[in-house]
């Protein structure tokens, strides 16, 4: 996590510039857009229309932000072509400002980070022809201790306003002081459309509550998950938590499984490349995470594939979802408004397999030849119906199939599932602790489990921790429990996502009812805040044992 420095000047130029270059990218990838309007019901403030595409600094930089670093982000974002892309968005996250708000209760930046303050960061953004986007919790801290909105929300909305702030991703840390989700979203909901400044509202409540059910009138998006890691295992976990959820979204608000990890340490190209496809196919918001002023020409190439946002930024009445599930290998689809459909074929594996699927499958109507576009290769092939591939490790292929239109009736799904109810205020770090119990064989095949313990977030008096438990065995778990021994008086006094039992120093959590259940080489994560008057904070020993 590194900040740095560099920054350029362009205006009036670089917005005509922009315009035209998107409008060549979207008749390239034609048809992109589509005169949608919203569902009943929807929060109407004309935005989110189609999923916001920009970038978040914190997967790469956490708080370690200033006004150069964001400066020189908004310049690459011009400069690497992803502002013709369709990228606008330059966001900070958390620790922006100071630790209190000043004597009229107003938020403050911090002067060292910010010194010209966040109006005239905003307006160098939008010089550039961007939007520029902010961070706060519906609780009464940010999740690293800074002051949060709750009880706040009019007078943060109109400072918000004030400085030309276009999106807000609003967390869920800190005291709810006894409300709601759905109180404390709304509240803010109310105060932005108060401000009469368009501003894009992200609901980040880690699919508590069952968001999706109730966040179309209240945002323009709203996290199903809790936060992603720079892993496979993450990737294909959050993935595994989408399903279910897509009769949920449309025009004017949209699923968020959070932001990308593509060409972050910890995803290979290969991985980056089925993390973008998958983000894109299921209409996810499409924010970057990555330090984009360093960033690889096969990183560029990925976040910029015309062909793929294509796919995310159109609307055929339906977010891409899972078809088929064969174990490792999967078929995912989304129907376009043009009558063709997009399908990945999603091999989870740790080698290369064979998949393949049908135009019928997909939901496509029958037809001697259909026209397939492979959006990677861009290459353009004919077939009979069957569309298949030879997919790497941890790879997917990714095609436009064009025939004789969608069938009228929604295809049927070879898949239900339940949606994962993950809810995790994860903040990434390296991780401290690592143990592997010895796997228990039987005739089905091996039940083990590993465990990752990470401090994500402390404070005086106190820290907030995480485990990620992963499925190391070859069979499915029916549930699990970890263990662990805190070596200094710890006391944890919230927990999520697990059952906790603790005596003395003694820890145990034990799976709740929606992830107990768990692939090979799937994870899942809860996390917890504890008391703690000491600097250590990581436990003697941690073990888990699945069955």
């Amino acid at each position: 996590m590194n900040s740095t420095v560099a920054s350029t000047k362009r205006a009036t130029m670089n917005r005509v510039l922009r315009a035209a270059v998107v409008a060549a990218v979207l008749l390239a990838a034609a048809p992109i857009l589509v005169a949608v309007a919203i569902r009943a019901g929807a929060l109407e403030n004309g935005l989110g229309r189609t999923p916001p595409m920009g970038w978040n600094e914190w997967n790469t930089f956490g708080c370690n932000s200033n006004d150069a670093l964001i400066r020189a982000v908004a310049d690459a974002m011009v400069s690497s072509g992803m502002a013709a892309a369709g990228y606008q968005y330059v966001n900070l996250d958390d620790c922006w400002s100071t630790r209190t708000r000043d004597a009229g209760g107003n938020l403050q930046p911090d002067p060292a980070k910010f010194p010209q303050g966040i109006k005239a960061l905003a307006d160098y953004i939008h010089g550039k022809g961007l939007k520029m986007g902010i961070y706060s919790s519906a609780g009464t801290t940010t999740c690293s201790g800074f002051p949060g909105s709750i009880g706040f929300e009019i007078q943060d909305a109109r400072l918000w306003a004030s400085w030309g702030i276009d999106y807000l991703k609003y967390d869920n840390c800190g005291d709810h002081r006894g409300q709601t989700g759905q109180q404390r979203y709304t509240a803010m909901r109310d105060a932005l459309l108060g401000t009469g400044r368009p501003i894009y509202y992200s609901i980040v409540n880690w699919g508590q509550d069952a968001v999706w059910t109730w966040g179309a009138p209240v945002g323009n998006s709203w996290r199903t998950t809790g936060d992603i890691g720079a892993n496979w295992g993450s990737v294909m976990s959050i993935l595994d938590s989408q399903v279910g959820l897509e009769t949920y979204a449309a025009p004017g608000g949209w699923n968020d499984p959070d932001m990308l990890e593509v060409g972050n340490p910890g995803l290979t190209d290969t991985e980056s490349r089925s993390h973008f496809s998958l983000w894109s196919l299921i209409n996810a918001p499409l924010l970057a995470g990555n330090d984009i002023r360093n960033m690889s020409e096969t990183t560029r190439s990925i976040l910029t594939n015309a062909d793929v946002i294509a796919v995310n930024q159109n609307w055929g009445g339906k977010q891409g979802h899972k078809v088929r599930d064969d174990g490792e290998q999967e078929v995912w689809a989304k129907p376009m408004s043009d009558g063709s459909v997009a399908v990945v074929l999603l091999n989870r594996a740790g080698a290369g397999a064979t998949i393949s699927t049908t135009a019928g499958q997909i939901g496509l109507a029958p037809t001697s030849t259909y026209t397939v576009r492979d959006l990677w290769s861009k290459a353009t092939t004919s077939t009979g119906g069957t569309i298949g591939a030879s997919v790497p490790a941890h790879g997917v292929a990714m095609y436009r199939v064009s025939g004789a239109g969608i069938i009228t009736a929604t295809p049927t799904r070879t898949v239900t599932a339940t949606p994962t109810r993950t809810a995790t205020p994860t903040r990434s770090v390296p991780a401290s602790a690592t143990r592997t119990p010895t796997p228990t064989s039987t005739s089905q095949g091996t039940v083990a489990c590993g465990a990752v313990y990470r401090v994500t977030n402390s404070w005086p008096g106190g820290f907030q921790g995480e485990v990620v438990l992963t499925n190391t065995g070859t069979r499915s778990t029916a549930g699990w429990t970890v263990t662990w021994t805190f070596t200094d008086g710890q006391v944890i006094s919230q927990l999520w996502n697990g059952r906790l039992t603790q005596t003395s120093a003694a820890v145990t959590v034990g799976n709740v009812d929606y992830n107990g259940g768990l692939s090979p080489g799937s994870s899942t994560t809860f996390g917890f805040i504890a008391g703690s008057t000491v600097a250590n904070r990581s436990p003697s020993d941690i073990a888990c044992q699945a069955r």
